[in-house]
C-alpha cells in the first residue's frame, strides 16, 4: 500500500492528531512509535516522506535515520522538541532533508510536506518527459526507470535513475558533488553520506565489480565521472 507520509513518534496523541489532520487534507498518512515498527512498515509499504522524532523512548531518531539511509531513498523531515543549532546540523548532515521544532503548527507541517511531495512529483516528471537516452554500452529507459548495461536490464529507483541520467548526460566529464546535489536533489544542503549511499547503490546495480567500478569512477575531493565510450562503428547507437 502507498502512503504519502509516515510519522515515527512515540507521542501517540500528537501523532494521531497529525495523522487525522493529514487525512482530512488528502495526504495519506500513518504513524508508528518505534524504529523497529518503522523499518517493518517501510518493508511492507511504499512511503513518500518520513516524519521522524529524535527522542524516541528506547532509541535515537538520529541512529534510525542512519539505518534508513542505508536502504531507502525518501525525504526525511525531523520533528523534535530539541531545537539547538547542533541538533539541526546533525539531523541535516546525517541525511535529514528538513527540521521542524515542536510544538509545531499542523498547517505549517502540512505546507512543508506538500512542498516535499511537489518536489518529488517534479523529479519524477523530469525523468519521464523525454524519450530514452542511449549510448552503448548503457541505455536509459526513462518510461520504466530501467537501464540496460552491457545487455543486462536493471531496475532503478527514481532518485537512482535521476542520478544515473545526469551522470550519463555529462558522461566522460567530471561532475562535482555540489552539481549533483543541485541538479538531482534540487538542493545543495545535503551531506556527502547521502550521495555516497546512492553512488554505492548504483554501482551495485550496474557494475560487474562495484569495488572496482568500470563506469562510475570517483574523482577524490571533487566528485564523479561516468566513463561511457561510444560503441565502435560495428555496433550502431540505438
Amino acid at each position: 500500500m502507498h502512503y504519502n507520509c509516515l510519522i515515527v513518534d512515540d507521542e501517540i496523541e500528537l501523532s494521531e492528531m497529525t495523522t487525522e489532520y493529514f487525512q482530512m487534507m488528502n495526504v495519506s498518512c500513518a504513524f508508528v512509535t518505534t524504529g523497529a515498527k518503522c523499518m517493518q512498515f517501510l518493508a511492507e509499504h511504499e512511503v513518500d516522506i518520513l516524519l521522524l522524532d529524535i527522542n524516541l523512548k528506547s532509541e535515537s531518531g538520529f541512529e534510525l535515520c542512519k539505518q534508513i539511509r542505508v536502504n531507502y531513498d525518501l525525504p526525511i523531515l525531523f520533528i523534535s522538541a530539541r531545537g539547538s543549532d547542533d541538533d539541526v546540523l546533525i539531523a541535516l548532515n546525517i541525511g535529514g532533508d528538513d527540521y521542524l521544532k515542536k510544538p509545531y503548527s499542523l498547517s505549517i507541517l502540512l505546507a512543508k510536506v506538500n512542498a516535499m511531495l511537489h518536489r518529488l512529483s517534479l523529479n519524477q516528471k523530469s525523468v519521464t518527459d523525454s524519450p530514452a537516452k542511449s549510448a552503448l554500452p548503457i541505455v536509459l529507459h526513462e518510461e520504466t526507470f530501467c537501464a540496460t548495461v552491457d545487455g543486462k536490464t536493471v531496475e532503478l529507483k527514481a532518485r537512482e535513475f535521476a542520478l544515473l541520467k545526469y551522470l550519463f548526460e555529462k558522461r566522460n566529464t567530471i561532475v562535482t558533488k555540489e552539481e549533483l546535489f543541485q541538479q538531482v536533489w534540487k538542493d545543495t544542503f545535503f551531506s556527502d553520506g547521502t550521495l555516497n549511499v546512492h553512488i554505492r547503490r548504483l554501482r551495485t546495480k550496474i557494475e560487474e565489480n562495484p569495488n572496482n567500478p568500470k563506469y562510475i569512477n570517483t574523482v577524490w575531493g571533487t566528485g564523479y565521472i561516468l566513463k561511457c565510450e561510444s560503441a565502435s562503428s560495428e555496433r550502431p547507437l540505438l
